[in-house]
């Protein structure tokens, strides 16, 4: 491998570019018309235009990027997160051109990517699953028998569903049929494939993943991350490793994923999630990313491991390094977003004024911004990730709270409040939430002026 061709775009462009600078790569970075300007295409050896803003013309557009890498001479693609990162076909249609696909192949892909499978694929290698539909249910009459027997409340999720799309919660019977017509049409649209299966809801259930690597023959991990603090589902604050977890059940946690990883002869990087529930210690599998996630700088902070040359390294054909990686302090990542959270956190898109970036020891800032760069309006709006690393928790969250205040960034509208004001939260403080917590508080809570609603 000489030159990798980055299939993506914004600040895990930027992060894939570094990786693969430090093992004397060259980079190619594909971009949209809209993106012209932005970071990685400074960064990159060299950049081509794939298409217009749209991302199904450009992003998504699986023929533009491998004629990209054929003119280029490219003979890698590393996907990144979101877009084609997960598309099984678009892994079998990069290596039938005879590249190397950084990440599982599309066998594994549509394995691990179908959560019903997924879930299937779990049982079979003893890991622990939420009490639920043994895979997709087809039958209304039946799923509704299901969820009676399962207890309601229950969850509807999308057999092929992501980024919280396809959930729904249902409390009675009447709730689950309506619930699941919306759900399926819902995963239809966005996903093509309609199917759902059910699970049931833990009241209080903390969500606790895995970071995992593999070759294809043995698999190894590099501990937990917590990411509990959600909004619709989205995870906006990560930190590693879970502050609610033993030494005991971290142990098992970790080395079922293990297990999993094995069970299916992983080569990659992956994540497996569960969900951890406070009242009975217990730990249920949900599904398994398999690529790297926006998350993935709490690991390399607490274990010293650079997880996106791992990546590559492994595509290259080398092995998983034997013996565990040492675990060292508390990290937390925040999600700094181009929106405003005083306004419904609707997106906030326009020039980066002033910008600056905290130089402390243990703190990074991963992201993809420059003064005087416009944000374009038809993306995620993610901007980076503040990450800061403690001796232990209350050490990374004092940390985190003197970064934001050093870190700047003028022209925009981001959440940095809400961090702001979830740092002096004292079940934030006392690790005292679940993934509704969040949503739960933002109901009380004014960020304009950071205090509670009178």
């Amino acid at each position: 491998m000489q030159k990798l061709l980055i299939a993506n775009r914004g600040e895990i462009a930027v992060r894939v570019i570094r990786a693969a600078r430090s093992l004397g790569l060259k980079t190619v970075q594909v971009h949209s018309s809209a993106d012209a300007d932005m970071l990685a295409v400074r960064l990159a050896d060299e950049a081509v235009e794939i298409g217009p803003p749209h991302a199904a013309k450009s992003y998504l557009n699986a023929e533009a990027i491998l004629e990209a890498a054929r003119r280029t001479g490219a003979d890698a693609i590393h996907p990144g997160y979101g877009f084609l990162s997960e598309n099984a076909a678009f892994a079998d249609r990069v290596a039938e051109a005879g590249l190397t696909f950084i990440g599982p192949n599309g066998d594994i892909i549509r394995l691990m990517g179908d959560k019903a499978a997924a879930r299937q694929q779990a049982a079979k290698a003893d890991v622990p699953t939420v009490p639920g539909s043994n895979g997709i249910v087809a039958d209304m009459d039946d799923a509704a028998r299901l969820a009676a027997e399962i207890g309601y409340p229950v969850m509807i999720k999308a057999a092929a569903g992501g980024g919280g799309r396809g959930i729904r919660i249902a409390e009675n019977e009447e709730r689950f049929r309506g619930h699941a017509t919306q759900a399926s049409t819902e995963a239809k649209a966005a996903f093509g494939d309609g199917g759902i299966y059910i699970e049931k809801v833990i009241a209080r259930a903390r969500h606790v993943e895995v970071q995992i690597m593999g070759d294809g023959t043995d698999a190894v991990h590099y501990w937990d991350r917590e990411c509990s603090l959600q909004r619709r589902r989205q995870k906006v604050w990560e930190e590693g490793p879970s502050a609610a977890l033993g030494d005991a059940r971290r142990e098992a946690l970790c080395s079922s994923a293990v297990d999993l990883a094995r069970s299916v002869s992983y080569k990659g990087a992956g994540t497996v999630e569960y969900l951890y529930d406070d009242e009975s210690g217990e730990f249920y599998f949900i599904e398994m990313n398999t690529r790297i996630q926006v998350e993935h700088p709490v690991t390399e902070m607490i274990t010293g491991v650079d997880l996106v040359a791992e990546m590559i390294r492994i595509a290259q054909g080398g092995k998983v390094r034997p013996g565990l990686s040492p675990r060292n302090g508390h990290a937390i990542e925040v999600r700094l977003n181009a929106e405003d959270p005083a306004n419904d956190f609707m997106p906030f898109p326009g020039v980066v004024g002033r910008l600056e970036i905290p130089e402390m020891a243990d703190v990074r800032f991963d992201h993809m911004l420059y003064e005087g760069y416009a944000i374009p309006p038809f993306y995620d709006s993610l901007l980076g990730k503040l990450v800061v690393r403690g001796d232990d928790r209350a050490d990374a969250l004092a940390r985190m709270r003197t970064a934001l205040a050093k870190l700047k960034i003028e022209g925009l509208a981001t959440t940095k409040p809400l961090f702001e004001a979830l740092l002096d939260a004292p079940d934030v403080q006392s690790n005292s939430v679940h993934t509704r917590w969040l949503e739960s508080w933002l109901e009380s809570h004014d960020l304009s002026k950071g205090r509670p609603v009178e």
